[in-house]
Parts: C-alpha cells; sequence; structure tokens
C-alpha cells in the first residue's frame, strides 16, 4: 500500500510521472520449535532469514476450530518465545563455530591483532546468545560492529510484531491477547513496535473501491494498517522518505535516518551531492497544516538549507546546484 503522503501530493500536482518508495517484503514460511535443528523447514526458515535485513514477527492471535495451530493452542506470546528461542540457538551454534575458528587462528599467530579483536568480540555475543539475550541489545562499541556486520547474526536483526487476529477484535479493539503480547514485548523487546491488525479486514478493505474503503471505515472507525506496518519497517531499518514534486513528476525517495541535504541529492543524482549549493525545503506536515505548497511557504515553513541540515522524515525539496 502506498505511503498515504505520497497519495496526497500524488492527487495534488497530478503529476505526468509518479514514483512511490517501495519496501520489499518477503513472505517466509514461519518456524516450529526445533527449526535451528532442522525440525520443520528448519535449516530452508533460518537461511532465508539470513538474507533480510529487518523481520516482521507475525503471529496468531485468533481462534478459529477449522485452522489448527502447530502448538495446539493460540498463544502469541508463546509464539513469539519460540520464535525468539530458535533465532538464538541458531546464532549460537552460529557463533561457537566463528569462535572455534577464531581461536585456532590466535594460536597460529598469537600476533595479528585483528583476529585477536574478533575473538574478543565474537566471545562476547556468543555469551550474550547463551544468557538468552539478543545480538541487537547487545552494548556494542562502534569498532566491534563492523565484525557483527559480516557474521549475518539472525537476532542482530531490527524486528517489527504483528498480531494477527480476527476482524471482530480487530475493528472493536478488544482481544485478550493485546495485553499479554504488549507484556510480553516490553520485558523481551522494550521499545519494538508491536501492531495489531486482522488479515481478514485487510482483504475485505483492498476489495472496495476507494470511496468505499472511505465510507466503510467511517462506519467500523478502524482504519488499514498496511500504513502503520509500513512505516515502522522503514523506521526499524533506520530509513525515511523525502518527496520532490511538480507538475512532470511526484516521486518518493529512500535515505537513512541522519544523511545530510547533499546525500540525499546524491540518492537522486551524484551531479546534486557534488555541484549542491543548497535546498529548499518545506515538510510534508507543514504543507498538510496549510494545504499547500503555497500556503507552507506563507506561514514561513519552507526554508533554504545548506550542507549541515539533517533530513527529516517527509521532506519535500527542491536541490539547487552550481558548477563543479
Amino acid at each position: 500500500m502506498p505511503d498515504a503522503r505520497y497519495e496526497h501530493l500524488k492527487t495534488t500536482w497530478k503529476p505526468k510521472s509518479q514514483i512511490q518508495a517501495v519496501l520489499t517484503v518477503t513472505d517466509i514460511a514461519g518456524l516450529v520449535k526445533g527449526a535451528s535443528e532442522g525440525k520443520g523447514l528448519g535449516n530452508e526458515f533460518l537461511s532465508n532469514i539470513q538474507a533480510v535485513d529487518a523481520i516482521y514477527h507475525v503471529t496468531r492471535g485468533f481462534l478459529d476450530a477449522d485452522v489448527e495451530h502447530v502448538e495446539g493452542s493460540i498463544d502469541p506470546s508463546r509464539d513469539f518465545d519460540i520464535i525468539k528461542t530458535e533465532l538464538i540457538l541458531k546464532d549460537i551454534a552460529n557463533m561457537e563455530g566463528r569462535v572455534s575458528d577464531l581461536e585456532k587462528k590466535v594460536r597460529q599467530n598469537g600476533k595479528d591483532k585483528i583476529n585477536k579483536d574478533n575473538l574478543d568480540i565474537a566471545k562476547k555475543a556468543l555469551t550474550m546468545l547463551q544468557e538468552g539475550k539478543e545480538i541487537r541489545f547487545g552494548d556494542w562499541k562502534e569498532k566491534d560492529i563492523p565484525y557483527l556486520n559480516t557474521q549475518q547474526l539472525l537476532t542482530a536483526k531490527p524486528v517489527v510484531y504483528l498480531i494477527n487476529v480476527s476482524e471482530k477484535a480487530y475493528v472493536e479493539q478488544k482481544s485478550k491477547f493485546f495485553k499479554e503480547v504488549k507484556t510480553w514485548v516490553d520485558a523481551h523487546a522494550p521499545g519494538d513496535a508491536v501492531i495489531p491488525f486482522s488479515v481478514t479486514y485487510e482483504q475485505k478493505l483492498l476489495a472496495m473501491t476507494e470511496d468505499e474503503r472511505k465510507a466503510h471505515i467511517a462506519t467500523t472507525k478502524a482504519p488499514s494498517r498496511l500504513d502503520r506496518i509500513i512505516t515502522s519497517g522503514y523506521k526499524a531499518l533506520g530509513l525515511i522518505q523525502f518527496f520532490t514534486t511538480g507538475v512532470d513528476e511526484v516521486r518518493s525517495w529512500t535515505i537513512r535516518r541522519g544523511t545530510k541535504a547533499p546525500g540525499a541529492g546524491g540518492v537522486i543524482h551524484s551531479d546534486f551531492e557534488k555541484g549542491f549549493v543548497c535546498a529548499e525545503i518545506y515538510n510534508y506536515d507543514d504543507f498538510k497544516e496549510f494545504g499547500s505548497e503555497q500556503g507552507a511557504k506563507a506561514a514561513g515553513r519552507s526554508r533554504t538549507c545548506g550542507k549541515e541540515y539533517l533530513m527529516r522524515d517527509g521532506d519535500i525539496v527542491f536541490f539547487k546546484t552550481g558548477k563543479r
């Protein structure tokens, strides 16, 4: 589903060309207890998940006698616990191998500082995992990160927790699982997003026309959660979006949080970064509040920004460049 901000901008400018940002989501079948030892899809699941940058953990929070649960009962918190445990166990197995290999290398050449440092990092990671802690919650120094990044550890990946509930539970916002899952996440993954949603409800909305969808949401007072799910995925990855607009094209661009204005220009074209002079910027929130680009500018919300400007999510930008 497109970003709602992009849809609003596109409707306003009615451009000849429209290019929205894309978040690629790969559906990987769920794992079962013992996956780290090869049970169920086991190694196939774990190798697939190594290739992604972040994880949406989706678990079941609805009752249906016709849809059997592999564990025999519905308990999202237990399912999240199984997932966490299996990922940790797989990381333990990998890090045990890394520690063993590095110890051999250090014994063979005790003067190799790189292997010594990497061994210290690997041992720290292994100890954490053996204590049941995920790598992403470790107290790591900046110098540790390059080595950890080479290991493709499953518990180093950012996570968004999704609980798929019945349509009725979602519309009424009443489910015994909501509080249980929030309590589990607060205890095991503090700060991570928890989003209840209903696949059944979302499918129903997607099958409607835009007018039908708006009318249905107005009646149920239950908006789609897809936009929030996508936004949470971007946030987990440390990504933000900025926009370029006009009658020729409205386009959404993706950058890392913390990117400065010239770097953002470089995403469009290398010349925008190399020849960067300044950028005229106002934010989508101002555009929405004042109703138009002219309204935002009249309210003094548009500003000329230099090379040190840190881009904000939702910035609408016009880059100015000079000769290189």
